[in-house]
């Protein structure tokens, strides 16, 4: 199955050359649990042309157990790579792949779970979601948020985690802050406006914000106990003797549990007015991509203490985001845990250690057994 599904490139990404579409591993997928005795549903993305997710579910009601992932993966370097990333290669007790940690993997091991699993014994539904998109726009699990579609009451997402339990990441944005002054010739900088020179009150007024954020949230739980505000990216002008007319900032905003993203692109906004209102020159900010709220599930959630208790680790905090904010919004309680390091994730020569397979299979199958058949 790890094979077939690798085998199937669904690279998603903000760029048209490499986005493609997810329609072979859904294909698949359905395939296999329609004849598992799953109802399936393919349905597309709105807005997404090419793109679909999977429900694939067994039982009745809305208590059960969802077992979650994405379908895509993320563009790659071939010459990179020392073998094909389309071809699943074993070697040193690794299976390399383009997505065998990140984390088409995991709908391998999950099939694998129930492969022997009589449907008729379901005393709460189990449903297999697969989505699209969740390495770019997360278009896949923000169309089911959208829904207020019924899934579950817990949703494990297999993300490689090595298979430790994770119940709380950073959310995350990115923004673009442009200003348009008036550009002239630089003899007379009473010709113009310039923009780059506005610009450095954004970023110094920025530095101000960031620094009274980390004073004013904290979680030890992260390695990194305070949001974040990354300066990524700069461009204004287009001459050194010409007057700067436009000047283009975008940053990254991780933010930690609690912080609410809109709250904190009004709170930016008013902040850079404010800081630019007597210069003359055009503000503007747009979010670059919707972005991700931060997540946390409570550590006394059921399947947080199952996880803890079939791994024995506590639950962890991470810095990468995940479709679990979404999944949240449907009323799930959700936890991060699959096979894999996320270490080897979006890197040549990606892979799953074979040491993760079988402890996999079997934790699955033992949160099936208690969320379900229980």
């Amino acid at each position: 199955m790890m094979q077939h599904l690798i085998a199937e490139p669904s690279v998603s990404s903000v760029s048209a050359t490499w986005d493609q579409s997810n329609a072979g591993v859904i294909d698949l997928l359905a395939d296999w649990l329609n004849g598992m005795g799953f109802q399936v549903q393919k349905l597309a993305v709105p807005g997404h042309p090419g793109k679909f997710n999977l429900v694939a579910s067994a039982g009745n009601g809305s208590d059960g157990l969802v077992l979650a992932g994405h379908t895509d993966t993320v563009p790659f370097d071939e010459s990179r790579w020392h073998s094909d990333p389309f071809v699943l290669t074993e070697k040193d007790g690794r299976l390399h792949g383009l997505g065998s940690a990140d984390m088409k993997g995991f709908f391998a091991l999950v099939l694998e779970a129930l492969r022997d699993l009589d449907l008729t014994r379901l005393k709460h539904p189990l449903v297999i979601l697969a989505t699209a998109d969740e390495e770019s726009s997360m278009s896949g699990a923000r169309a089911l948020a959208e829904s207020g579609r019924s899934l579950g009451k817990y949703a494990l997402i297999g993300e490689p985690t090595g298979l430790r339990p994770v119940r709380l990441h950073k959310g995350i944005a990115m923004e673009c802050i442009r200003l348009t002054g008036r550009s002239g010739h630089s003899s007379n900088p009473a010709l113009g406006n310039n923009a780059l020179e506005g610009m450095s009150l954004v970023l110094s007024e920025i530095i101000r914000w960031r620094q009274e954020l980390e004073q004013r949230y904290h979680n030890p739980l992260f390695e990194v106990a305070t949001p974040t505000v990354n300066l990524g990216h700069i461009h204004g002008g287009d001459n050194p003797n010409r007057i700067c007319g436009q000047c283009e900032l975008h940053i990254d905003i991780r933010p930690l549990p609690g912080m609410d993203l809109d709250s904190l692109r009004e709170e930016l906004d008013q902040r850079l007015a404010q800081q630019l209102q007597s210069t003359g020159l055009k503000l503007e900010r747009q979010s670059l991509f919707g972005g991700v709220p931060a997540f946390e599930t409570a550590v006394s959630a059921a399947i947080v203490q199952a996880a803890e208790e079939l791994t024995g680790h506590s639950a962890e905090a991470v810095a990468f985001g995940t479709e679990g904010p979404f999944l949240q919004q449907l009323g799930m309680d959700t936890l991060i845990m699959g096979p894999g390091s996320i270490d080897q994730a979006h890197q040549p020569d990606e892979f799953m250690a074979m040491d993760q397979i079988n402890p996999g299979i079997d934790i699955i199958k033992q949160l099936v057994q208690q969320f379900c058949l229980s």
